[in-house]
């Protein structure tokens, strides 16, 4: 394969690999330096690839093994070794556990406000939250499609009223 048709290859592919690394990483900036990184490692072992293979499976096994070998170093960057007599550092109580009561506290309040909402509204919100597609909940309670998203979309907005009148945020 020449130059200029693995570097039509590749750029024919930079979509769909921006895409991937995307669903990678999570984050847009370092989405662009895995396809960076991914393109460079390609272009540097082009001799490599095989021709009649596919090219596609190739790119993305290359951007694959690159985010697991970063994360690989990103846990290994986390991992504390403590070398002091008696693990001191480790056992020195500079860590402190986190309580759960707060959260179990504020997931009750915002249970008793979602129940406190009027029924036309609450039940396909909660359907929705369930996992129910909007078709479903028509289907199923009977309602046109933009009923249900309308009463779904009424219902956040119920609540998040509710949480700005109790707790002086914006839930945003």
């Amino acid at each position: 394969m020449t130059s200029l048709e693995f570097n039509t290859k590749l750029s024919g592919l930079a979509s769909i690999l921006h895409s991937f690394a995307y669903n990678l990483t999570k984050n847009v900036e370092d989405a662009k330096d895995l396809y960076q990184e991914t393109a460079f490692r390609a272009l540097f072992n082009r001799d490599k690839f095989q021709p009649d293979t596919n090219f596609k499976a190739w790119m993305f096994t290359i951007m694959k093994n690159i985010f697991i070998n970063n994360y690989r170093k990103k846990v290994k960057a986390n991992t504390i070794l403590d070398t002091t007599d008696n693990q001191y550092y480790l056992n020195s109580g500079s860590h402190s556990t986190g309580n759960a009561a707060e959260g179990a506290i504020l997931l009750k309040e915002l249970n008793t406000m979602v129940e406190a909402l009027d029924d036309s509204i609450r039940v396909p919100f909660l359907m929705h939250f369930e996992g129910y597609k909007y078709q479903e909940i028509a289907e199923e309670l009977v309602l046109p499609l933009g009923t249900v998203k309308s009463r779904i979309f009424f219902a956040r907005k119920a609540l998040k009223e509710k949480i700005l009148s109790n707790y002086g945020f914006n839930p945003n």
